[in-house]
């Protein structure tokens, strides 16, 4: 085992914050751990550095950001509209189509070195999922993928009548260091969505868990528990 693998993943909950802040800040972290692995390869082993890794959560104030592969016609607002909505709108570094952020919905940006855990985007992609899966199963609520398309979803079975997303992934990856995440609509104002066409899929809906349960969650709760099923499935070590 080389003694340089890292699972300590330091946990930042970081409240309410402004998208772009929360982009620089995850920006100068990721950045940050892409030098220390640059500097190691010119370095014998014993004088490597150790990398480490963040889980941040937050919520955004309400914001559409669309990743590299979107098309803006999937934002269905002008400035005006964006204005009247209090939204703001930026273009990202990400995988993906447009999403939506808002309150009420738990924000994931893991920066993680992946050189630490195992060096698989996929097998990353798919943990994320599976982390949102058993913490809705806590709650009772049945979820699961559909083939092709990344996220959680309800309904999610082959030929099912209404299959609605709960939660989306976006990520990027360089050098296998992780940032963006994963956006969970736990109490998300849901009329938010009806602006765009969410990852640029137009026949499929969206919920939350409040929707689902047909009442507020507790946030803090949620958050510790998703917290937690991540921490187990990466066999991470919070701190």
């Amino acid at each position: 085992m080389n003694h340089h693998i890292n699972k300590k993943t330091k946990f930042l909950d970081l409240g309410l914050m402004d998208y772009q802040e929360a982009w620089d800040y995850q920006g100068e972290l990721f950045e940050k751990t892409i030098a220390i692995k640059t500097s190691n390869r010119k370095l014998e082993e014993e004088q490597q550095q150790i990398t480490e890794n963040y889980l941040i959560f937050l919520e955004h104030p309400h914001v559409y950001t669309l990743g590299k592969s979107g098309s803006e016609d999937n934002l269905l607002l002008d400035e005006d509209g964006l204005k009247e909505k209090e939204a703001t709108y930026y273009k990202i570094n990400r995988g993906g189509d447009i999403t939506y952020h808002g309150p009420g919905q738990i924000v994931g940006y893991p920066i993680l070195d992946l050189d630490n855990f195992f060096t698989d985007i996929h097998k990353y992609l798919r943990l994320l999922e599976e982390a949102v899966i058993l913490t809705l199963k806590d709650y009772g609520i049945e979820s699961g993928r559909i083939k092709g398309l990344t996220g959680v979803w309800l309904d999610y079975e082959e030929g099912a009548k209404n299959p609605r997303k709960i939660c989306a992934l976006g990520v990027k990856s360089s050098r296998w260091v992780t940032m963006h995440g994963f956006a969970f609509n736990v109490n998300t104002n849901l009329d938010y969505f009806k602006n765009i066409i969410p990852c640029g899929i137009d026949d499929k809906a969206v919920t939350s868990m409040e929707a689902e349960l047909g009442k507020k969650q507790n946030m803090q709760e949620v958050e510790e528990k998703l917290k937690q099923h991540i921490a187990d499935l990466f066999e991470m070590e919070l701190i």
